[in-house]
């Protein structure tokens, strides 16, 4: 019987790269454990259909906007009683920065940094970051498979770029106990037997950086 890992991770942070799985992992443990999820919410951005028309005029109002709504909800989960009912979300606050590198000016990257260093400390530290990786031609593909209106218009190059972002951040990250997992043979959405042995992993951690990679 595997063990319920938000018994020892009350607050769990799945992560990756668009087309890596996040939010339908971080959905998938949700509704098997019964835990409250904290999602990001693309949708309710009005800039941002705006940026990937026009990435250089609506890079800062897209990514201040992330920025205010993430902060604001991770303010909340802060101010809940973990102990009483445990969380998984879709987004870990330390990597917004990543977006902002790659769409903002100088000057604008500036603004934005100072704005950011302000806002963070509000934001809890997850207990567990799950890092969900795959080669930047398998996400490119999963995004254009899955047709997600808003993406269609996203450049291979620019998921490329953002794909290579996520691996550097993760390397060097350490504020959290990390599981990395690439995705590029197991698909803990879809089956059972790789979602039972993802949640091994997770109950079974003993440091703070581990890895899941199947062997071709």
């Amino acid at each position: 019987m595997l063990l319920n890992p938000f018994e020892r991770w009350r607050h769990i942070v799945v992560e990756g790269p668009i087309g890596a799985g996040k939010t339908s992992l971080a959905k998938r443990l949700a509704e098997r454990f019964g835990v409250q999820t904290v999602l990001e919410e693309p949708q309710a951005n009005p800039f941002l259909e705006r940026f990937y028309r026009d990435s250089a005029r609506y890079a800062l109002p897209t990514q201040l906007f992330f920025l205010f709504q993430r902060v604001n909800q991770l303010r909340d989960l802060a101010q809940r009683d973990l102990f009483e009912s445990a969380a998984v979300g879709d987004f870990l606050l330390e990597k917004d920065p990543l977006f902002a590198r790659l769409t903002l000016s100088d000057d604008e990257l500036a603004l934005y940094r100072q704005i950011f260093e302000s806002l963070r400390p509000q934001a809890p530290t997850p207990d567990l970051v799950i890092y969900l990786q795959a080669q930047p031609d398998t996400l490119v593909e999963r995004v254009r498979r899955r047709g997600i209106p808003i993406e269609a218009s996203m450049g291979e190059d620019y998921l490329r770029a953002l794909a290579d972002a996520y691996s550097r951040f993760f390397h060097h990250f350490d504020a959290a106990p990390l599981l990395i997992v690439n995705t590029e043979r197991l698909n803990p959405i879809e089956r059972d037997a790789d979602l039972d042995l993802l949640l091994q992993h997770v109950s079974g951690m003993r440091g703070r950086r581990e890895f899941i990679n199947l062997a071709r």
